[in-house]
């Protein structure tokens, strides 16, 4: 089996896949909180404690794992894991590790592992140009070309984010439930923050997928991230959502380093 790992800021994604199967369908995925202070030890026994659930062991049904990681301390202990239990060597996204994608900003370090796994999971399934849309602790925008390029894109602060700035900031406003209103035109607090947390950030969507597109020509827009389906459900840019698009990424990732003298 092969482990995938997303570590963001607030949530980590485990990912399952057999090793075998190559219709690369996702065997199971867990969503944990993101936690700076948990030791290898303990991550270990949560990985056990997943496995278990589908009758599986860490030491012995494990034959890789590739993480995606924007988190320095998570990502020591889990090569921490992968030395001391698994006695394998992981895949962690960045430099030196095949991608099969060119990456063309400035200073390609920059760019988050999840944005590059996004982007090549998501030219896997759609081919290019693409628009990737992931709604995580920040709002990312990746563009990849017609030829498989990462291009760039753009980064804006997460909805969660967004509305705990303005609870923190405002005396008067409380944390509320993200749903859809009952009407864009909100009839009670409630509502009004719920329209412009909705409403607000699918027109930003928009907004900012037909500006891209006025440079990259029309392109196919995929969201991904915990709130995709919500904004999804009222953007009219987003044509496709995928939940699993960084993991699939990472799938793909993952093969490509399983022969390193084999052409990217």
């Amino acid at each position: 089996m092969l482990l995938v790992i997303d570590v963001g800021n607030t949530q980590t994604v485990v990912g399952l896949y057999n090793t075998g199967d190559r219709s690369h369908e996702l065997v199971d995925h867990w969503r944990l909180a993101t936690r700076v202070d948990r030791t290898g030890d303990e991550i270990a026994l949560m990985l056990r404690e997943l496995l278990a659930t589908r009758s599986l062991e860490v030491e012995n049904d494990v034959a890789g794992v590739a993480i995606s990681s924007g988190v320095p301390t998570v990502t020591a202990e889990l090569r921490r894991v992968c030395e001391r239990y698994l006695q394998i060597e992981p895949v962690v996204l960045g430099t030196g590790v095949r991608t099969g994608m060119p990456v063309l900003y400035d200073n390609p370090k920059e760019v988050g592992a999840d944005r590059i796994a996004n982007a090549v999971g998501a030219h896997d399934l759609y081919g290019g140009p693409t628009i990737v849309v992931d709604f995580g602790t920040a709002t990312t925008f990746d563009v990849i070309s017609e030829q498989g390029e990462y291009l760039g894109g753009a980064i804006f602060p997460g909805i969660e984010i967004s509305l705990d700035a303005l609870f923190g900031r405002a005396a008067a406003l409380r944390q509320v439930e993200l749903v859809e209103p009952r009407n864009v035109i909100g009839k009670t607090t409630v509502e009004s923050v719920q329209s412009g947390a909705l409403y607000g950030y699918s027109s930003m969507v928009d907004g900012m997928c037909a500006r891209i597109e006025t440079t990259l020509g029309e392109s196919t827009v995929i969201a991904t991230g915990g709130l995709a389906p919500l904004i999804a459900s009222v953007a009219d840019a987003i044509e496709y959502t995928e939940p699993w698009l960084t993991l699939h990424g990472l799938r793909l990732i993952w093969e490509k380093n399983q022969d390193r003298d084999r052409p990217a």
